[in-house]
């Protein structure tokens, strides 16, 4: 049975949304959110379409939104925020600091909003879009080793076209509709190249990070190689290995790909395969029991990222 939706607008730059008829799939909760009158609440009050409260990355929060022609009434961001069209071509209107703006959206339009930013938004048209909130802290672990560096702040844009941001925050897309096969390592991994990024091209005051042409050294790239087998079932994550050798995580990630040859969200995934292989080859083990043992929680999970870069299905590559 197909399914209805209506949308109204209603106060508070909400919506309210009534769904009928069978099979309506359960949404995930927002995790980006705004302050309205004093109080943390949902950037939209309907249900983002995706989102990276599963994946539980760190200090950053990606939301997928299909939202009719609305007026977002006025809010403060407490983090920073990130507005980028996915599709639709629509007219909006900005009122921030006491002034109105007026814009022309299309497909890759960005907002980037510096923490403390107030606004209402009112927006003429139907739009398809991602809405993104980032800690202090990510923008911090982006440079160098200054640990607890957080004044690090944004200029603000509003109607910016940005290819590379575009790229990284669709590849983050991506990984959230494929049910994040790497676990939470290359999500955080592309939160880190994003952070980079920003501070060099949008910072107050930018800063370009030195390029390395050594990797870890010897005792530190075995430590955390070490510390990746004995945790490879669990879902590793970025900061977590970079607190292993002490360092920032773009910064371990950067030398980390120097000495190994590949990100490590790609050594893990490859780490991954070889011990899946491995347990495939033991007959007493299903193929459930392999893919497990290897760290994949999902089975489809399994399946697609073991054809991917083996060539063959798991049965396929036991018969074999």
């Amino acid at each position: 049975m197909a399914i209805s939706r209506t949308v109204s607008r209603t106060p508070a730059g909400s919506f309210s949304s009534e769904a009928s008829g069978a099979g309506e799939r359960s949404l995930p909760p927002s995790s980006v959110q705004v302050l309205r009158q004093g109080r943390r609440t949902p950037f939209l009050s309907v249900s983002p379409r995706l989102s990276s409260h599963a994946a539980r990355w760190r200090e950053i929060a990606v939301e997928e939104y299909s939202v009719p022609a609305c007026l977002i009434e006025r809010h403060e961001h407490p983090e920073i925020f990130f507005h980028f069209v996915l599709t639709g071509s629509v007219g909006y209107e900005v009122n921030t600091r006491g002034r109105s703006k007026r814009f022309e959206a299309i497909p890759g339009t960005t907002f980037i909003l510096p923490r403390g930013t107030v606004d209402e938004v009112n927006w003429k048209g139907p739009t398809r879009r991602l809405a993104v909130s980032i800690g202090a802290d990510l923008l911090a672990s982006s440079v160098e080793e200054r640990i607890g560096c957080t004044g690090i702040e944004l200029v603000e844009h509003w109607n910016l076209v940005d290819p590379h941001i575009g790229a990284i925050l669709q590849a983050m897309r991506t990984d959230l509709s494929d049910g994040s096969p790497a676990g939470r390592l290359y999500g955080e991994s592309l939160a880190s190249a994003l952070a980079v990024y920003l501070v060099g091209r949008y910072g107050v005051r930018p800063t370009v990070p030195r390029s390395r042409k050594v990797g870890l050294p010897g005792k530190r790239l075995r430590r955390v190689l070490d510390y990746i087998a004995e945790n490879l079932t669990g879902d590793l994550g970025l900061k977590e290995l970079a607190d292993v050798v002490g360092m920032s995580p773009h910064y371990f990630s950067e030398l980390f790909r120097r000495s190994v040859g590949r990100s490590p969200h790609q050594y893990v995934l490859s780490q991954r395969i070889e011990r899946a292989k491995k347990s495939l080859r033991n007959s007493k083990r299903t193929v459930l029991e392999a893919g497990l043992s290897a760290g994949f929680e999902n089975p489809s999970h399994f399946a697609r990222v073991f054809r991917r870069l083996v060539g063959a299905t798991p049965r396929q590559f036991r018969a074999g």
